[in-house]
This record gives C-alpha cells, sequence and structure tokens, in this order.
C-alpha cells in the first residue's frame, strides 16, 4: 500500500473516526483503524462494535493495499504536522507503516486487517432525507436532557419517532432523565411507513453532533428495528440502537397548566443565574414565587447563606411557589433563542411547560423540587 494525501483531508478524516475509537477497549485491535487503498480511493473505517464509521477521502493511490494503526498514535502524529503538508503513507507487508511529511518520518506497528471487525453496511429499515442542519438542530436542542443513569438505560439515548397528524409527517426527537423532557420535531416529506420509535444512544447523538456542525446539506438517514444508518456525504455512520421500551412522553407534557408567564429570556438567565451562585449539589433548588406582576426567586444553601431577586413582568396568574434545580432550568432557557419566552404553570408541584413561539415544535418540561 501505498499513497500521498493532503494533511487537512486526512486530519479531517481521522477526527471524524477518533471520537468513536474505544481506546481503553480489552481488545487491540478496537483501538485501530482500518485504512484500505483500491479502486483509486482511501477508505479509512473505525467501530467499537457499537458505532461504526467509514468514510471515503481523495488522495493519490499508488499501489493498493490495506492495514490497521492505532488511531490515537496516528491522529497525534498528523495533528502535529503542518497544515499545508503533503503526508506519504507507505506499508509493504501489513506489520509496518511507515509515514513521512517534509523532514519527518515516523514507523509505526500495525495489527493484520484481518483481525478488524467486518462492518455491516446492509439497510433494511425505512430511508428518510433531510437537512444535516436541520437535523443537527433536533439534536442540539434536546441531547442535554438524555439521562447518564446506566440503570435506567432505556433513557440513556434518544426517542426518534415518525409519525403524522391530519397535516403532516413529523420526525421527532424526545430525551429525557425523568427530571427534564426535551421534545423537538421537524416536518418530512415523501415518506411511505411511519416508524413506532427507536432509541439512539448517547454516544450516537454526541458524535452525530461534531459531525453535523460542519455541514449544510441532505443526508439520509435508513432506520431499522436494530440500528440506524446516516449518509453523509461520503461518510456512512452505523450504530446500533438501545434494546428498551422509552417511556410515553406525550403523557408528561402537561395540558392543563393555564397560568401563562411571558419574560425576557436574557432577564430571567441572568436573574437564575446570580441567585443559583450560593446553590451547589447538596442544595440546588432555587425557588419562584408567582406574585401579582413580580416572580421573587430565591436559594438558600445548608450553610445558611440565602440569595434573592425580583423580577417585574406582567403577571395576573395564580400566586403560588415552586422549586427548580438551578442547573436544569438553567439548560432549558440556554436552549431557547428568543428574547422572550412563555412558561406554563399550574401549581407549586406540578411540571411546567418552557417554549417559544418562533419554535413550536420545541417543547420543555420541566419537574419541580421539593421546597
Amino acid at each position: 500500500m501505498k499513497f500521498q494525501v493532503s494533511k487537512q483531508i486526512f486530519f479531517k478524516s481521522l477526527t471524524h473516526l477518533q471520537g468513536i475509537v474505544d481506546k481503553k477497549n480489552s481488545l487491540p485491535i478496537l483501538s485501530n483503524i482500518l485504512i484500505e487503498a483500491k479502486n483509486n480511493s482511501l477508505t479509512l473505517s473505525s467501530t467499537d462494535m457499537d458505532i461504526s464509521i467509514i468514510e471515503k477521502i481523495s488522495c493519490d493511490i499508488l499501489e493498493d493495499g490495506s492495514t490497521t494503526i492505532n488511531s490515537q498514535i496516528l491522529y497525534d502524529i498528523v495533528r502535529k504536522l503542518d497544515d499545508n503538508s503533503q503526508i506519504e503513507i507507505i506499508s509493504n507487508n501489513g506489520k509496518l507503516l511507515t509515514l513521512r511529511s517534509d523532514e519527518s518520518r515516523f514507523s509505526l506497528a500495525c495489527l493484520p486487517k484481518e483481525d478488524f471487525p467486518m462492518i455491516d453496511l446492509t439497510n433494511e429499515g425505512i430511508s428518510i432525507k433531510i437537512n444535516s442542519q436541520n437535523f443537527f438542530k433536533l439534536i442540539d436542542k434536546t441531547k442535554f436532557a438524555i439521562s447518564n443513569e446506566e440503570t435506567r438505560y432505556f433513557l440513556n439515548g434518544l426517542y426518534l419517532n415518525i409519525n403524522n397528524d391530519d397535516k403532516n409527517t413529523h420526525l421527532t426527537l424526545v430525551g429525557t432523565d425523568g427530571h427534564r423532557l426535551a421534545k423537538s420535531e421537524h416536518n418530512i416529506e415523501n415518506i411511505s411507513e411511519l416508524i413506532s420509535g427507536v432509541i439512539v444512544p448517547k454516544k450516537t447523538i454526541y458524535e452525530l453532533s461534531k459531525l453535523l456542525s460542519e455541514l449544510d446539506e441532505d443526508i439520509e438517514i435508513n432506520i431499522s428495528s436494530t440500528k440506524i444508518v446516516f449518509y453523509i456525504d461520503n461518510l456512512i455512520f452505523i450504530s446500533k440502537l438501545i434494546d428498551g421500551t422509552f417511556p410515553d412522553y406525550k403523557r408528561v407534557i402537561p395540558t392543563d397548566n393555564k397560568n401563562v408567564v411571558e419574560i425576557n429570556r436574557h432577564k430571567l438567565l441572568s436573574a437564575v443565574d446570580r441567585v443559583s451562585t450560593i446553590a451547589n449539589e447538596k442544595s440546588p433548588v432555587i425557588k419562584f414565587k408567582f406574585l401579582k406582576n413580580i416572580i421573587n426567586l430565591n436559594s438558600v444553601n445548608l450553610e445558611n447563606s440565602t440569595a434573592t431577586e425580583d423580577i417585574n413582568l406582567d403577571y395576573n396568574g395564580d400566586e403560588f411557589e415552586i422549586g427548580f434545580n438551578s442547573k436544569y432550568i438553567m439548560d432549558i432557557i440556554n436552549n431557547l433563542e428568543d428574547d422572550t419566552i412563555f412558561l406554563k404553570l399550574k401549581d407549586g408541584s406540578s411540571p411546567i411547560i418552557a417554549y417559544e413561539k418562533s419554535n413550536t415544535d420545541l417543547v420543555y418540561v420541566l419537574m419541580p423540587m421539593r421546597v
């Protein structure tokens, strides 16, 4: 195997693959990426047995061949090369890889390509097309609500569902950790079938987010009962799904919250940020007291330090006090974008809804804490 490639093209692809490589795996081959030079193209592959990435890049193939090389070492070497440099890679027997660039030369030990796991490229599910930025926004607005509790493994990802109402077909993503819920929807067209819903793992979501943030083009998504495949330009991203039952999120979203608060997002965020300064993991609660034309924010920690702040606004609803985890409510406020946002409340012990008028397909639900 022998090929020449620019540092920028090679490093960009290595960055895509590097995120899913399992650096602590007991199987050494899973710390490697597979490099294949054939048919005038270079293909790079990585897998952790749950997620796989295959990417083709342009380069000058001088001799066909293949091998596997430690991903972290190759990534670090290429990262430190000059941005405008050219790289030549040679592997005569698959056991040793030589990398040359300008005055630098590296000889790296390889593992045989036969040890690298076969990646299943079959797609047997439903296919949809969506703009990459639209899908990025869907996951970007919901991923923060994914649970980290391994005992509730079915919450360790985003629920992806395709359904329709009287007029439109929706792609819906939902994340929840039991304390908060994030739901975002996007209208899609030309779908012949619906799916009841699948759970896409957290690691998949975060790696996808990195890939999609730099793109603005149509992508194809193939969804089956066991895996999801993303076709992104010259890259294929394959992930297993979480085998579990996601809770009925529609039952969590309140329908009878009659008290509506219209408030400046920046003013609320700043006030919560200031009052939460004395909050900590042991006492994370901020109390919201809703009074006529005033919201009083109050926080008390275990050392009896206190913080309080009033926000003046137009409010004539029910008067009550409700507590929220300071981090959770700040996450929600930060993910809304309008200058003016809306809170819908029922009483001091029921979940609230947060939303904005510019994006009615985005809904946040937050459970209260005992005050």
